[in-house]
């Protein structure tokens, strides 16, 4: 998995799998025909998407039990196979639970095994941003899965941002949001700086040649990779982890000497951390209109709760609640929005309402 919210590479192992959910999964290519970047650009953007579940059709055909989960950067829909997700949510009587619910988990543009730079057409692949991955994931439900609404967009991170940019841009086609781990405006000030710094050491690394390289930029993606454990981690469980110099360099080497320790390729890296420069729904928070469940973590370096940035945006949206998951040992840093245990309940209870 290369997910760099929810890895800290080995540092924090996830168990096995206690159900096989990957095989009780569909998958298939939902390819956009002449599909139109913001950019201008146009090309036929291939999605990737799995389900679990079956459909089900109301009196009129339509499909009505559909939910959709997003990942965050560098993720896929297979993130949301992880014990510590699936296994909290999609089994019998859980609040997912899919032989009610027809779970969508689609791979966004850059990502997976969905369309990407490095697919061959590198640096020339249209320069992607958040509205163009909506719009892509609104096409691939309606044109390739039939679905005209769904129950629930669940968002991790990246896909958290991307719930809030669905519900202003398509008001009430999700009954219900809920955007876990971001906050409502532009990715700027250290939160942008960290992804920049990222994008310039690949582009610095001699190897990555413009784009054209013929081997991975290791270097680059290295300072990629250690910025990303800074940013994704939980500074409290780390520090009793690894309690001594000696412990935290030893992790840190059995990660970074593990094979292939960087997986990502650089170019993809490089579209991931970029897509969100123009990213900024706070003008527009009076479109959401349906329940939404707003939940953040108070140890995320990314989205730091001491800006009390939801606490103040949460009244625009009438049906909206903001939850903070408290520090501790237990949490996970960034990537607290993965680990069901700490919000199922409070997704349940967004889930009853109407």
């Amino acid at each position: 998995m290369r997910n760099l919210l929810l890895l800290l590479f080995a540092l924090i192992a996830a168990p096995l799998h206690a159900e096989d959910w990957q095989a009780r999964s569909t998958e298939r290519d939902v390819v956009l025909k002449d599909f139109r970047f913001g950019t201008g650009e146009v090309m036929d953007t291939r999605i990737h998407v799995t389900t679990l579940g079956t459909p089900h059709r109301n009196a009129k055909g339509e499909i009505d039990n559909a939910v959709m989960i997003l990942h965050g950067t560098g993720g896929s829909g297979w993130q949301f196979f992880r014990p510590q997700f699936a296994d909290e949510l999609y089994g019998p009587g859980q609040v997912l639970d899919i032989t009610k619910w027809y779970v969508i988990l689609p791979d966004n543009i850059g990502h997976g095994k969905s369309s990407k730079p490095s697919d061959g057409l590198r640096m020339a692949f249209p320069r992607y941003d958040y509205d163009d991955m909506v719009r892509a994931q609104h096409d691939m439900l309606v044109q390739g899965l039939g679905v005209k609404q769904l129950q629930l967009i669940l968002g991790t991170s990246m896909g958290c941002m991307h719930g809030f940019v669905w519900g202003e841009t398509y008001p009430g086609f999700a009954r219900r949001l809920a955007p876990f781990a971001c906050n409502a405006v532009a990715i700027a000030g250290r939160n942008r700086m960290w992804r920049k710094m990222s994008i310039e050491a690949i582009k610095a690394d001699p190897l990555w040649n413009a784009g054209n390289y013929t081997e991975q930029p290791t270097s680059g993606l290295r300072t990629a990779r250690s910025l990303s454990i800074i940013a994704g981690g939980n500074a409290w469980a780390l520090q009793e982890q690894y309690p001594t110099r000696e412990l935290a360099e030893e992790a840190l080497d059995k990660a970074f000497n593990a094979p292939n320790p960087f997986g990502n390729d650089a170019n993809d890296t490089i579209y991931w951390y970029d897509s969100s420069r123009n990213y900024d729904p706070s003008k527009d928070l009076e479109k959401i209109t349906v329940p939404v469940l707003w939940i953040n973590s108070a140890d995320d370096f990314i989205n730091p709760p001491e800006f009390g940035l939801p606490e103040k945006m949460v009244s625009r949206m009438p049906r909206a609640q903001f939850i903070l998951i408290p520090f501790s040992p237990e949490t996970k840093g960034h990537g607290t929005h993965t680990w069901a245990k700490f919000w199922k309940d409070d997704l349940a209870k967004l889930m009853a309402m109407q």
